[in-house]
């Protein structure tokens, strides 16, 4: 499933071509992706603009004029691409195989340019894991899926301190202690263990020994949360990681993952040039965890 780098990275394609653009139509070719689709979905966009796109954890937000968000998420499979005069914005030989397969383009949006181009932005989805939903601007915050997430790992927020206190009194490990949305939103599987093995510490650690008893932050957790944020930028710089179905908004593929330093590599050498230990996975949660039994304490 895509995770916050990748959600970011469609974010950030889709961002010059969506914002300040008119809906002309939406073409809505099933009824339902996980959900249905919300009622009379089609004509409550059609005639919209587009104000701008944002973000919350691993949601895509599509802000529109009169009031109105529409929230996507990716599912497992999920993906946009533009196109535009009929013609992909990239050379096909970027393009994953999986997101030109037309019997997957669920929902297309019809937009129209203040210059007067013509745009169409095609969502993609072979497991039809993703959904759509359209919520008022002011309900926005409430909303069952955004109402308690944690604070955002790319937020200057995010520090040794304020993740001390978050952490303060959690006895679960601490690989699932930062998996919990409420903790610290967008972080899923793959971060979380590339996270860890950058701080040295252990998933297994119980999570409230990153915490002081008078509230100050502890070493370990700062170094948490720089890593943590270090990652994240990187993942994002990379354009996320393609791991099965995802690509970015332009069709090409993200690159963290040949960067990876514990995730997937089960048997291999620690990277970390004074360590002799080699990767390790047990699985957490019912989730595989990759780290270093060796440098990571």
């Amino acid at each position: 499933m895509p995770e916050l780098p990748e959600v970011e990275t469609v974010r950030r394609g889709l961002a010059p071509v969506m914002e300040g653009a008119l809906i002309e139509k939406v073409e809505q070719r099933r009824p339902d992706l996980r959900f249905p689709f919300p009622a009379s979905f089609s004509e409550r966009l059609a005639g919209r603009r587009l104000i701008g796109l944002a973000r919350r954890a691993k949601y895509l937000l599509m802000h529109l004029d009169r009031g109105f968000v529409l929230i996507c998420h990716l599912g497992m499979s999920g993906s946009f691409r533009i196109e535009r005069d009929g013609d992909l914005e990239r050379p096909a030989e970027l393009h994953h195989a999986r997101m030109k397969d037309g019997r997957h383009d669920h929902v297309v949006f019809h937009l129209r340019r203040a210059e007067g181009a013509s745009i169409r932005v095609i969502y993609n989805d072979p497991r039809r894991f993703g959904f759509m939903l359209l919520v008022q601007e002011t309900d926005l915050n409430a909303h069952p899926l955004l109402a308690g997430l944690g604070v955002e790992p790319t937020d200057n927020e995010l520090d040794g301190m304020l993740l001390s206190r978050l952490l303060s009194g959690r006895r679960s490990p601490l690989k699932a202690a930062l998996m919990d949305q409420r903790v610290v939103a967008g972080l899923g599987n793959i971060y979380v263990c590339e996270a860890l093995w950058r701080a040295g510490l252990s998933p297994r650690r119980v999570a409230a020994t990153l915490s002081r008893r008078d509230g100050r932050p502890t070493e370990r957790s700062n170094r948490l949360a720089q890593a943590i944020r270090e990652v994240i930028a990187d993942a994002i710089s990379a354009g996320g990681s393609s791991l099965r179905d995802h690509v970015q908004a332009d069709g090409s593929l993200g690159y963290f993952q040949h960067s990876f330093s514990v995730y997937d590599r089960e048997g291999a050498p620690c990277r970390k040039p004074s360590c002799t230990g080699t990767v390790r996975r047990i699985v957490q949660g019912g989730r595989s965890t990759f780290y270093c039994p060796v440098c990571q304490r």
